[in-house]
């Protein structure tokens, strides 16, 4: 309120009350005159008083506040020239047309008025709508918060911040899990002195290897050491691949079996509670790849590093028999069994499903394997199952499975362990027991919380895995000859014949289905080319190319099915001097695929794996999406180059 309007209104009151007074000593005269005369000289002394009183209280108060303000200005004028934050006003042609003395510290320049932005400082640089910006200038950064309406700009200085986030970044602490693969396997034979010998040789490698680099290392089991470091180590540990897992392979290459080291890690976590579960979950992904491979989890982020051998033969019976009895007690607990694989099934798949499905009826429950578009490589077996009478009406379309599942309903996924790839991924999703059989490496993607997990990386098919849980389900087994040789075709088509990824418990599963009445000669009639698809594959394998010496790579100028592609790169390994091929086509459905083979000096389960696919050391593939054939082989031979760079494409 002004100053004047304020004086008035506190005059008036003060008169208002005087008049009411002088009315009341009216009244009081018209009885005794001399106390009202009395009362109106005390009323006009008070009234001198408190009017002389009130005007002093008002000039000291706006003195006060004349004071104050003078203060206030003085001080923000002093905060603003001495604020460490630079402070900008420009026009609307971004020049400089005030700026407070900070930004001189900043630029190092002094006269800064009228100069546009992006000259004094060339990273002043935004579009309309960005409001903060982070930029660096004369090896500092600073955080820039942008007013555009008021064209106004405001300079912090984070240098200082941004260094001890980062410290605080890479002293994260993070936990690991080393593992000997195969100590048993490889010490077998081995005299005590020589055991001892081999193990203080590989300790005394990892001991090095973790003190070179500060990691601190506890062995708490004879095969397995706790290592504990940060995420600056975990960094260089990522740069060089793990290269302990080639210093111990190496170095244990003189004898039969080389041991090798499987590592899980785990980083970016809240607790050390949550970094245990995520180096030993790291380390179940490693060891069901196949071991000989690290994998790190980083929050998120999976990643997978060595890998390069083939995964070494040591599945015993008795994992066969405790996993096959804990199958049947789940299947006698369910009122419906379903068994899915993969999309597009293959021989392997189906001869698997064949095989979990007699399990079902051996344990008298009710069970129906999902089928939807098989390819045309089953299309023979398919035939035959039409023919059978029993075997044909447990095939059924997954919208049909799907209305029958209950809280019971047990799922057995063969051949495949991503839910993305099965052939209805819904079903995974809405039944509850999951079990999982497969043969492949496995990957990142995987069924959440299944209640059992058969994954060997060592055997040659799915089919061989099931055939072995098949001889423990009942004392008296009795297969349909139909149903074992769809078994024994998965085992042919996987192992190429039994020249490929074949071990002794391979024969072992094979004999025994031969001795249930699988029929060699049905196996071959199943496994005929068309003789259409035969010149196909012969045109696309005259279009190879040979590159870095051992790679061909053959590119479709059609549209391929899968399995032409496929059988195309098979083709291909037989020529001379081919460690490895691929091919690349399009498929039908659009997608460009990368069918990839080796004879194992090359791993091409890396190479896909890189291109987001993934698979064995000798049998991979991937499917890109949105790619041309020519920018997926530019791709392809990309992948290659940086492998050989970083040590070689040979194994």
């Amino acid at each position: 309120m002004p100053k004047f309007l304020s004086n008035r209104v506190f005059g008036f009151h003060l008169v208002l009350i005087f008049l009411f007074d002088l009315l009341l000593l009216g009244i009081l005269a018209i009885w005794h005159w001399e106390y009202a005369l009395i009362g109106l000289i005390i009323l006009v002394w008070l009234f001198y008083s408190t009017y002389k009183v009130g005007n002093a209280f008002r000039k000291d108060l706006i003195d006060y506040i004349k004071t104050t303000q003078c203060r206030i200005k003085k001080a923000g004028k002093d905060v603003i020239q001495q604020l460490p934050i630079g402070i900008i006003l420009y026009d609307e042609e971004k020049k400089i047309e005030w700026h407070n003395p900070y930004l001189n510290l900043i630029t190092g320049e002094d006269n800064l008025i009228g100069k546009e932005l992006n000259e004094v400082i060339p990273a002043l640089v935004w579009e309309e709508d960005i409001q903060q910006l982070e930029i660096e200038h004369n090896f500092k950064i600073y955080n820039v918060d942008i007013h555009s309406k008021e064209r106004l700009l405001y300079l912090t200085d984070i240098t200082e911040y941004n260094y001890l986030l980062d410290q605080y970044e890479k002293e994260k602490t993070v936990f690991g899990i080393i593992h000997l693969d195969n100590l048993d396997e490889v010490s077998q034979g081995l005299d005590e002195l020589s055991r001892s010998l081999l193990l203080t040789d590989v300790t005394s490698a990892i001991s090095d290897w973790a003190n070179a680099l500060g990691i601190y290392l506890k062995r708490y089991a004879a095969d397995k050491f706790l290592m504990i470091t940060n995420q600056t180590v975990l960094e260089q540990l990522e740069n060089s691949r793990f290269d302990i897992l080639d210093i111990v392979r190496e170095m244990t290459t003189d004898n039969k079996i080389p041991l090798t080291l499987s590592i899980g890690i785990g980083a970016m976590a809240d607790s050390f509670i949550e970094l245990g579960e995520m180096a030993q979950s790291s380390l179940d992904i490693a060891l069901g790849r196949g071991g000989d491979q690290a994998a790190v989890k980083v929050g998120e982020r999976l990643s997978f590093y060595g890998g390069k051998s083939n995964a070494v033969e040591k599945r015993t019976r008795v994992r066969a028999r405790v996993i096959s009895h804990a199958l049947r007690d789940l299947i006698k607990e369910s009122d419906l069994v379903l068994i899915m694989g993969h999309k597009s099934p293959d021989m392997d798949a189906i001869g698997a499903s064949i095989g979990i499905l007699k399990a079902v009826l051996v344990n008298e429950k009710e069970g129906y394997i999902i089928l939807d578009e098989p390819n045309p490589m089953i299309q023979k077996l398919l035939d035959e199952v039409d023919k059978h009478e029993e075997l044909s009406k447990y095939f059924v379309l997954p919208d049909k499975a799907i209305v029958n599942v209950s809280s019971k309903t047990l799922l057995i996924m063969v051949d495949t362990h991503k839910p993305s790839l099965t052939i209805e991924p819904k079903l995974v999703d809405v039944i509850e027991r999951v079990v999982v059989i497969d043969h492949h490496r496995r990957g990142e993607e995987f069924v959440n919380d299944p209640v059992l997990i058969y994954m060997e990386p060592y055997a040659s098919s799915t089919s061989e895995l099931v055939t072995e849980l098949l001889q423990y389900q009942s004392d008296k087994l009795e297969m349909d000859p139909l149903e074992a040789t769809a078994l024994l075709a998965g085992i042919v088509v996987d192992t190429k014949s039994f020249a490929f990824r074949t071990g002794y418990r391979t024969f072992e599963a094979a004999s025994f289905l031969r001795i249930k009445g699988a029929d060699p000669t049905l196996v071959q009639k199943l496994l005929k080319v068309d003789i259409e698809q035969y010149v196909k594959r012969t045109e696309l394998v005259k279009k190879a190319k040979i590159i870095f010496d051992h790679i061909a790579i053959a590119v479709a100028d059609e549209k391929l099915d899968q399995i032409l592609i496929a059988q195309t790169a098979d083709t291909l390994l037989n020529m001379s001097g081919v460690f490895a091929s691929f091919v690349i086509s399009i498929r039908h459905d659009g997608l460009v695929s990368i069918s990839a083979r080796s004879l194992g000096q090359i791993n091409v389960q890396v190479i896909m794996e890189r291109m987001g696919g993934g698979g064995h050391l000798t049998n991979a593939a991937v499917q890109l999406e949105g790619v041309t054939l020519e920018e997926a082989e530019e791709r392809l031979i990309d992948v290659l180059k940086t492998i050989q760079d970083e040590g070689g494409i040979l194994v």
